[in-house]
């Protein structure tokens, strides 16, 4: 289905590997997630791009194509460095989802409901919990894990409805989370949905974060690295090599300095 009355051509954009992704810094980018989630009609999705599922995008054109009816935003070194390439300026801000979404959720001060769909179940009521300690203002709501049968996708969807969700939260892990929100979620759902990864892990606090001093240095990867190198080795090892590889090629072939923005397609900037 894939229902979306906001596209890409709301926020100013760069291109990287073909994707438009969000050209916003810290304080636009909350101002934009924020009136996108009080309207009271249409719908905004943001997905986030980094150097992991820009190599799954590359080579399943489903998931490409379904990122470009979302809203994207910059996730990590790895998008930074295709941005300097690509562009001669790295983006404004490194917007990854485990610290822009519980930041965002402390910056709207209007009360909202938030429907949460991901992740195992118990850590699906944690993460519950604990966001609402951090922002107790609104309401979270634990919907559904993230392993129920697809078969099952409406009827969690009209869970969502009756519950009158303001943001819908999906975190299932890329390709499947985007590709979901984009066959099931209609504009009747949130007015604003936004897919996490592993948010709800971190904030269950089922995988520890990296250290702040890390973080800044955006050598977060490297940490996880450490943490799980069973797991994350072909991530990291083999995906960030493969990942500079694809921005060299597209670089090369001269399909990287094509940008989307205000300018041409007459959208706002934030």
């Amino acid at each position: 289905m894939g229902v979306s009355t906001a596209t890409n051509a709301a926020v100013s954009q760069r291109m990287i590997l073909g994707i438009p992704v969000a050209d916003l810094g810290w304080a636009n980018a909350f101002d934009f997630a924020s009136e996108a989630a009080s309207r009271s009609a249409g719908q905004v999705r943001i997905a986030f791009l980094n150097a992991n599922n820009a190599n799954l995008m590359m080579k399943d054109a489903e998931y490409r194509d379904v990122l470009r009816r979302q809203v994207v935003l910059p996730d990590g070194y790895g998008v930074d460095i295709a941005s300097y390439v690509f562009h001669g300026d790295m983006f404004p801000a490194n917007l990854n989802g485990t610290d822009f979404v519980p930041a965002l959720l402390t910056y709207i001060d209007r009360p909202m409901r938030v429907a949460m769909i991901g992740a195992q179940p118990d850590v699906l009521a944690r993460a519950a919990q604990n966001l609402g300690k951090h922002a107790p203002w609104h309401e979270f709501m634990p919907i559904s894990d993230g392993f129920f049968d697809r078969a099952r996708s409406r009827d969690i969807l009209a869970e969502v409805r009756a519950r009158k969700a303001d943001i819908l939260i999906v975190a299932m892990g890329s390709p499947m989370q985007e590709k979901w929100v984009d066959a099931y979620v209609g504009a009747q759902d949130a007015r604003l949905v936004i897919t996490v990864g592993a948010l709800f892990d971190f904030v269950a606090h089922a995988f520890p974060r990296a250290p702040k001093l890390l973080r800044r240095l955006r050598l977060e990867w490297l940490y996880r690295l450490a943490m799980e190198p069973k797991r994350m080795w072909r991530r990291y090892i083999l995906g960030n090599p493969l990942f500079l590889l694809h921005v060299l090629l597209h670089k090369l072939t001269g399909r990287a300095r094509r940008s989307v923005g205000e300018a041409s397609l007459g959208a706002r900037k934030y």
